[in-house]
C-alpha cells in the first residue's frame, strides 16, 4: 500500500512539473520575443524572422524610445503616480483594517462599516457617475485623479483585516495593561509583525498603479499628462502622425514601428520585474495568511 502511494505521489509531481512547465513557457515566450524584437533590426522584424532571439542585433530602437520626450514624460508621471498612489493605498488600507479587525464590543459600527466597504467591491455606479464625481471636486487633468478615487482598495483591506484578527489577543491584552492605546497597538505591535501582508498589500498596489490605463484616458484632458500605459496603449492602437518630427522620420529609416513598440513595451516593465523578486518572497505567506479568517 505504501509504495501504491510512493508511485502515485511520484507520477503527481512529475505531472506537476511537466504542467507548469509548460505553463512557464507559455508566459516568458511572449516576453522573450517582445524583447528579441526589440533588439533585431527593422529589416529582420519586418520580415517576421524574430522568434525569439534577435537578428541582426543592435540597440537603435532604445535609442528612438530614450529620445521620445513624450515616453520619458509619461514614464515619469508613472513614477510620480506609484511615489503618491502606493503609500497612501497603505495606509489608507492600515487605518481602515485596523477598526474592522476589532471586536464589535470595542468598535460598534464594525457591522455597518464593513458592509459599506463590501458593497462598494461588489457593485459600481457605472462610468459616467464616476467620472462625474472626479470632475466636480476639480481632480481632472490632475496627478490627484489617478491616486485618490482608489485610495481604498478593499481586496486589501480585508487582507489585512483577517491578518490582523489572526493576532493572539495576548499582544492585545499585555499593550492594555501596559498603557498602551489603539495607535500605539497598531504600529508597534501589529504592523511590525505583519510584514507578509504588508508586503502583499504593497506589491497589488504597485502593480495595480502602473499597469492601469484607462483611467489616464478617461481623465487626462492633455495626452501630455498621460501616465505610461496610457500612452503605450495610444501608441499601440494608434499612432499621431502629426506628433513625428524630422528627427523621428530619420530615425525610423533605422528602426520600425514593431521594433519601437516592442522596445517601449520592455521597458514599461523593467520596474515591475525589479521589484517583483523583493517583495516575491512574502506574497505567498502574505496572501494565505491574510485569507484565513479568524
Amino acid at each position: 500500500m505504501r509504495l501504491n502511494k510512493s508511485r502515485g505521489y511520484t507520477a503527481f509531481l512529475v505531472l506537476n512539473h511537466i504542467i507548469l512547465a509548460i505553463l512557464a513557457v507559455l508566459c516568458i515566450f511572449p516576453i522573450l520575443h517582445v524583447a528579441a524584437l526589440s533588439l533585431s533590426s527593422s529589416t529582420a522584424a519586418s520580415s517576421g524572422k524574430v522568434v525569439l532571439f534577435p537578428v541582426e542585433f543592435n540597440l537603435k530602437s532604445y535609442t528612438f524610445v530614450m529620445q521620445n520626450n513624450d515616453f520619458l514624460r509619461a514614464f515619469g508621471v508613472s513614477v510620480l503616480r506609484v511615489a503618491l498612489g502606493v503609500p497612501i493605498n497603505v495606509l489608507m488600507t492600515i487605518i481602515v483594517a485596523y477598526p474592522l479587525s476589532r471586536k464589535k464590543s470595542q468598535f460598534r459600527a464594525k457591522t455597518f462599516f464593513t458592509w459599506f466597504f463590501l458593497i462598494t467591491m461588489l457593485f459600481g455606479g457605472g462610468l459616467i457617475p464616476w467620472y462625474m464625481i472626479i470632475r466636480e471636486t476639480g481632480l481632472l487633468d490632475s496627478i490627484w485623479a489617478l491616486v485618490i478615487p482608489n485610495a481604498i482598495p478593499v481586496f486589501s483591506v480585508i487582507l489585512l483585516m483577517n491578518y490582523f484578527r489572526d493576532i493572539p489577543a495576548e499582544f492585545e491584552e499585555a499593550a492594555y495593561m501596559d498603557g498602551a492605546g489603539h495607535w500605539t497597538i497598531l504600529w508597534k505591535i501589529f504592523l511590525p509583525i505583519s510584514t507578509p501582508t504588508l508586503a502583499t498589500v504593497t506589491l497589488f498596489s504597485l502593480i495595480t498603479h502602473w499597469n492601469s490605463w484607462f483611467d489616464g484616458l478617461i481623465l487626462m484632458n492633455s495626452p501630455t499628462n498621460y501616465p505610461l500605459q496610457s500612452y503605450m496603449q495610444t501608441i499601440i492602437i494608434n499612432i499621431d502622425p502629426t506628433r513625428i518630427t524630422q528627427r523621428d522620420l530619420d530615425l525610423l529609416k533605422l528602426v520600425n514601428e514593431k521594433t519601437t513598440k516592442s522596445a517601449q513595451i520592455l521597458i514599461a516593465m523593467i520596474p515591475i520585474i525589479c521589484v517583483y523578486p523583493f517583495l516575491q518572497k512574502y506574497f505567498t505567506t502574505g496572501l494565505v495568511l491574510g485569507g484565513i479568517k479568524g
